[in-house]
Parts: structure tokens; sequence; C-alpha cells
């Protein structure tokens, strides 16, 4: 329960369906007052208030297990690193594997539950496969891509079947304070939202080149390449224009020397995305529609997918496509909404390069 309206209503729909339910909540930051706070917020002190008081109106046991340690290492270190690296992660991808389906199942498992049960807006079908949430601006499935066969046996998400609205409408109707508790947006152990500059602080200062990639000319310096994404226009810090006067983008990233690579719009397109750590909840296909990214455009694909790593020959080349985010394959129509499994992009080529 992280004191959110969601995960508040899917305990009270527990509790409806006959489960002998407990309530948890997950005190992730080792001081919370460096999290943020209030509309912004997530895994706050005010957060596990709103979630006590939310287990009171529905009547369970409440508990609060300490994972401070566990999400540091294994989720802001790692968001850390992998920003290092010259990749774009997704916490919350890693979050849900590493922490809530990982940690939280595990230990719950060890104390003789059956399951986990989250607010997340998705579905379980009769087959056990994750599908998407009938409230398609909420749908969370692409998050949750990450979870193996094993871990989706043992989790529930009652919301799936529900539009954010009528959670909110059902919440009202059951005397739960958090009704109309705005949604935790952001990264939540970046307190004021400056991710450029909570990344400095850990990964000091460390110079480099802005470099035209048509003709290799130095435009600009940058304080450190973890402060862009593929992508990325704003805040560049280019001292001069395009010849054309067209805006430029972040195109590429390279650590080993610390170089961000810019060029036009077009030259972000890509055909061919390759993806690592591939996992199967269902059965891998040659054709998929292809998600690159949270609440992102679903493409049709040629995919091949072998034990190290998964393909996907895209029908239409898309832009800003970054390596550390999560790749999720979906099965075509008539059942799109259905999660065949994911992977982590490595990287991209435009087709005629990767042929």
């Amino acid at each position: 329960m992280s004191g959110g309206v969601d995960s508040a209503v899917a305990a009270a729909r527990a509790v409806d369906a006959g489960y002998d339910v407990t309530g948890v909540h997950l005190a992730l930051a080792r001081n919370p007052q460096t999290y943020r706070s209030g509309a912004r917020g997530c895994c706050t002190l005010e957060d596990a208030r709103d979630a006590r008081r939310a287990a009171d109106v529905i009547g369970i046991p409440f508990y609060v297990w300490d994972l401070a340690d566990r999400f540091h290492e294994d989720v802001v270190d790692d968001f850390v690193a992998e920003y290092a690296a010259g990749r774009t992660p997704n916490p919350c991808v890693r979050c849900n594997e590493k922490i809530k389906f990982a940690a939280v199942l595990d230990r719950a498992m060890a104390l003789g539950f059956d399951a986990v049960v989250t607010g997340h807006h998705a579905r379980l079908d009769g087959q056990g496969r994750l599908r998407r949430s009938v409230d398609a601006g909420k749908d969370q499935s692409y998050v949750l891509a990450v979870l193996t066969a094993e871990q989706l046996r043992h989790s529930m998400f009652p919301l799936g079947d529900t539009t954010k609205a009528g959670v909110r409408e059902e919440a009202a109707r059951r005397g739960l304070a958090v009704a109309d508790k705005p949604d935790s947006h952001d990264i939540c152990f970046i307190a004021d939202g400056d991710t450029q500059g909570w990344l400095r602080e850990r990964l000091g200062s460390a110079p480099g080149e802005i470099v035209d990639a048509a003709t290799g000319e130095v435009l600009g310096q940058h304080d450190g390449a973890y402060g862009f994404t593929v992508g990325q226009r704003k805040g560049l810090r280019i001292d001069r224009p395009a010849p054309d006067g067209r805006p430029r983008y972040v195109l590429s990233i390279t650590p080993v020397s610390n170089t961000v690579t810019v060029g036009p719009a077009e030259a972000l397109e890509v055909s061919t995305v390759y993806g690592q750590r591939p996992l199967w909840t269902g059965e891998p296909r040659v054709r998929a529609e292809i998600q690159l990214r949270a609440h992102g455009e679903v493409i049709p694909a040629s995919v091949t997918a072998s034990a190290d790593g998964l393909v996907a020959a895209l029908d239409r080349p898309v832009r800003g496509v970054a390596a550390g985010q999560a790749m999720v394959a979906y099965q075509p129509d008539p059942d799109g909404d259905i999660v065949l499994g994911s992977a982590t992009i490595s990287h991209a080529e435009r087709l005629a390069t990767a042929a």
C-alpha cells in the first residue's frame, strides 16, 4: 500500500473477494525527507500515514517493511550506474523487478502468503497472461513486463478492469480519504526533480564536448554526458544554430570519450532495435507489436528472439530510442493487449545500417 488511491482500492477489493489480506507499506528512503512529498511524492512519511489510515478504514492489519537498503542498491545505485554508462534507465521498471515482485514477494511467500496484490493498472487473464488495463491512458503493463511467469502466478492486479476515474469514485464510496489524492509522478528519489543536478552530485563534473554528427565540429561543452538522453532537444547549450536553422537533437552519448553527438531530427530515426536480457512470459512470435517507452506508441515489427537477445525490425521508423529503456513485445491483434515478453534496449540502428 503506497499511500495512494489505487493500492487502497486494490486492498479493499481483495478483502471483498474473501482473501485474508494484510497491508504492507514499503519504507524505501534512508532519509524520507530527501524524497519527494505532496502531489509529486512516493514513499514519503506522508504516504505511510495515508496508507495506514486506508488500512484502518478497510479493516486490515498494517505493517511497514524497511527495504531502504535494498532499494538503494537495486534501484538508486543502478540508476546512477546506467546514466554513467550512457544509458537512460526506467527506475519504475527496476523497482517492480527487484523490489515489489522480488524482495517483497519472496518475503511474503516465506511468511505464508499466496500472492502480492498491487494497484497497478494491468490485468491477468485466466491463463495467467499479463494484459493491458482497460484504461489505456493508465495502463502499466509496460513496466510490469519484466516479471517472470512464476512471479505473475503469485501476483494480483484487481484494478485492470476499471478506469482511473472509476477507481476514485469507488474510493470515495468506501470512505477512503485518498480518493482525491493526486497521482505521484517523476522519479521519487530525486527530491527537487532536477535529475541532472542530482546526478552531478553523485558523479561529479565531467566536462566534455558536444559534437556535430555530420561534420565532427565541436559545437559546445557540457559538464557531464550523464546529463543528456537520446532525443533531447532542450538544454544543449550550443552557442550557434545549425546552418539550415533547424533544431538539433542528441543522437548518441559516448561515455568513454565523454562525447555527446547531436544532429537533425531525422537522424534520430531507427528501424531496428536490439534488446538484451530477454524475458518471455508468452510464446515468442515472428510478428509482434513493440512498445519502446512507457505510454509510447506501439509499432508492428518482425521479431527475432534467442536466449541472448531480441531484435525487432520495425515496420516504420521511430525516433528517440534510448539504450537502457525497456522494449516490450505484445501479441498482434486481435489480442494486442497480451504481453509476450520484454528486453532491455542495448542499441538501435537505421535499417540500411543494420543491413
